[in-house]
């Protein structure tokens, strides 16, 4: 009731991307998540209204805030709990992944707050739920996008092959610039757990990608203390930022616990973010 044609191009995105694994394969619209419509009848940011638009081979259940899977699995979205963030981190509610709001801004104020790290808090299940459920299965839609030198695998499914091509395609024109950030890459997909924690990384589920280490920074290299990172010395271009979020992904560099050379595709938040603002 609240998807309207964005998500019918949605699911064309989903349908294709399922069909391609190689470099180029696959062909599809590439949705624009900063100015695609948003639902007409939310009064207050809602959660399931983000998820459902965000990913539209999702369905909506009977209870106020129930998801169905494509599988038929059945999850429900819980509001954010009032634990410390240590323990949100850990072992999260879907609600939790939303604290706190995603900051459509060029401002990194917001990051100098302790555990200010909107997107980091991720839920294991549903993200198993949307693209798989062990490494085989990840493994088995996987593509390579490429832009410049630079070659990452990622997965075709929910579109987020198709919307990396599209954010790269946005910055050709940029290239030359921009070269330095892709001259030596982080990469893509790897099943491997977040360092230091034995939590899955986004990257094993092929959502994410590492630019150029060296010029995006990470918190644990600095020395900082969890929870009193400091300040963090951005060098990466916001027409690169920006063209990462209008494709879906999030950035790294506007947590506390910074990580500036992360992009994770994480479209419900873009809209949630855009909901919290009051964007329709």
């Amino acid at each position: 009731m609240f998807r309207g044609s964005a998500a019918v191009l949605a699911v064309a995105v989903l349908a294709f991307g399922l069909l391609g694994s190689s470099a180029g394969a696959q062909q599809c619209p590439a949705r624009d998540f900063l100015s695609e419509p948003m639902p007409a009848d939310f009064s207050a940011p809602d959660r399931r209204a983000a998820i459902l638009q965000a990913y539209p081979d999702l369905m909506p259940g009977e209870g106020p805030g129930s998801l169905i899977g494509p599988d038929g699995s059945l999850f429900t979205i819980s509001g954010p709990t009032d634990r410390a963030a240590r323990a949100r981190l850990e072992a999260p509610t879907m609600g939790d992944q939303f604290i706190p709001v995603y900051p459509l801004s060029r401002d990194l104020d917001s990051r100098t707050k302790p555990f200010f790290d909107p997107g980091r808090v991720r839920d294991g299940a549903f993200f198993a739920m949307l693209y798989g459920n062990d490494r085989a299965q990840v493994e088995a839609a996987l593509e390579t996008v490429v832009f410049g030198n630079a070659r990452f695998h990622v997965t075709t499914r929910h579109g987020v092959a198709c919307q990396l091509r599209s954010a790269f395609a946005s910055l050709e024109p940029q290239k030359t610039a921009l070269a330095p950030f892709f001259e030596t890459v982080g990469g893509g997909y790897a099943w491997r757990p977040i360092s230091g924690t034995n939590r899955l990384s986004p990257h094993s589920w092929g959502i994410a990608i590492d630019i150029n280490a060296s010029l995006g920074g990470y918190w644990r290299w600095t020395g900082a203390s969890e929870g009193a990172v400091g300040d963090y010395d951005n060098r990466v271009p916001w027409s690169l930022v920006e063209a990462m979020e209008r494709s879906g992904f999030i950035w790294g560099g506007k947590w506390h616990h910074f990580d500036g050379m992360h992009f994770e595709f994480r479209p419900e938040l873009i809209l949630y973010g855009r909901m919290a603002q009051g964007d329709r």
